[in-house]
């Protein structure tokens, strides 16, 4: 590649590169929901998979991240071109993802094992494509402003499109899929599509973006991933976030079989998408606001409050019907609008506190481990659910068996849907009352308060 010319310094973020680096949202709010969403329920009621080895399916090739992310994380922050060292990896990424991710919903002449084999390996294929999008991605905003609220009001726009792009997928996948193979194989291809121009739209978005600092990459993967390690905000913060994540992980991937079983109608799948993202295209300048009032975490207590509140009263639904069932949803949207903007936010500041007091560039090994345990966590969401669907002895299908689920079965559907998450996400409540990177601690990082690699976290 062409070297790179010096970092420049600090800028505004012009309209421009906050618009083109918001539409690679579309990308990463895309493949986060529509295979959390529908992948599961696309092998138990379509391929006949049983509900425990789809989970194991929709799991196992994120595993594969926690490998993949760190090392993509290590390249970029190591890439010298002339294109800054995270853009090149964009373009990597949008050669691989989009292919992949078609295959996986292709709908193959297949059946239970052989039918996951073949799920299995393209989705895989898809993660690695995602991983070397994704990744670095991540780390660009740390790298565009050294403003604390600057970031979160950068960070604001990409949540916009976050809202936008789950709200087509959630609303517009299901209904595309309907109830068919066809379906489900015309989804996977106008969605690769939706993929392939969000990538390149935000490589070419993000030229002219500002790069703040001189900070240096580090000599190799090893130090920075002690580093990592040694950071206690970034661990509080990924202990924090996976929390959530997960939480949301098996929510999502319980919601067609809550729309199906419990509300009666599986076509609500898309409906309940539109309860959740309602919020988050009106709630974002509250949320800034709120993050500014009360500092990130008080604003992240409070988004995580809603969401444990929400979900803990969709566990009636059975008694109050399907506009309760929305209604509570809307509240879990609310909750995790918040959760989404104030976790990156935290997350380019806990970047910019490791780059002040190292004076190392490790922005993509720190964002490549959060990718790799965010997405492996989503997927570990899955898991959950089919193991909680298979211990109420759920009864896997295709279009032309269809079976009736025994009462535990629907039983088995409120916990996933909504007593497992409230669980989940109130660990990590409690986690966030463990994080201390106020904006004061970070205008007062020096290179002196760098902990030593290996020292407790």
């Amino acid at each position: 590649m062409i070297p790179s010319t010096t970092a420049r310094p600090a800028a505004a973020v012009s309209r421009g590169v906050r618009l083109g680096y918001g539409v690679g949202s579309f990308c990463t709010a895309t493949f986060g929901a529509i295979p959390g969403l529908l992948l599961l329920f696309y092998m138990t009621n379509f391929l006949a998979v049983p509900a425990w080895l789809a989970g194991v399916v929709v799991f196992a090739p994120k595993a594969w991240d926690l490998i993949i992310n760190p090392l993509v994380g290590q390249w970029s922050d190591r890439t010298v071109s002339r294109w800054g060292p995270r853009r090149p990896w964009l373009l990597a990424g949008a050669a691989v993802l989009p292919i992949g991710f078609a295959l996986t919903f292709a709908g193959p002449p297949l059946k239970g094992m052989p039918a996951a084999l073949y799920v299995g390996v393209f989705f895989l294929i898809a993660a690695t494509g995602y991983a070397l999008y994704e990744v670095p991605y991540k780390a660009m905003p740390a790298e565009m402003t050294d403003d604390y609220h600057e970031r979160t009001s950068l960070l604001q726009w990409r949540m916009i499109f976050i809202a936008l792009a789950v709200a087509l997928a959630g609303i517009l996948a299901p209904a595309i899929a309907a109830r068919s193979i066809d379906g489900y194989r015309q989804m996977g291809i106008i969605f690769a599509a939706v993929l392939l121009v969000s990538m390149l739209a935000t490589f070419f978005g993000t030229a002219r973006a500002p790069l703040t600092g001189s900070s240096e990459p580090e000599v190799n993967l090893r130090a920075q991933l002690a580093a990592a390690r040694a950071s206690r905000p970034f661990m509080w913060l990924l202990g924090l976030s996976s929390a959530q994540t997960l939480a949301a992980g098996v929510m999502l991937a319980g919601a067609p079989y809550f729309a199906t079983y419990t509300l009666g109608d599986h076509s609500a799948t898309s409906t309940l998408f539109a309860a959740l993202v309602g919020p988050m295209l009106i709630t974002m300048p509250l949320w800034v606001w709120i993050a500014r009032k009360m500092d990130k975490r008080g604003a992240m207590l409070l988004a995580g409050s809603l969401f444990l509140t929400g979900a803990l009263l969709s566990a009636l639904t059975p008694a109050f019907g399907v506009l309760y069932a929305h209604l509570t949803v809307v509240i879990v949207g609310v909750g995790y609008a918040g959760l989404q903007l104030l976790q990156f936010s935290m997350l380019a500041d806990v970047i910019a506190h490791d780059s002040a007091t190292s004076g190392k560039r490790r922005g993509g090994v720190f964002t490549g481990l959060w990718t790799a345990v965010e997405s492996a966590v989503s997927a570990f969401g899955a898991l959950i659910v089919g193991a909680v669907l298979a211990a109420g002895g759920f009864l896997s299908s295709d279009p032309e068996h269809p079976v009736a689920q025994p009462e535990s079965a629907l039983t088995a559907v409120i916990v996933a849907q909504a007593i497992i998450p409230a669980i989940i996400v109130l660990i990590g409540i409690l986690m966030t009352r463990k994080y201390d990177l106020t904006a004061d601690r970070l205008a007062q990082a020096t290179p002196a308060q760098v902990t030593p690699p290996g020292a407790p976290v």
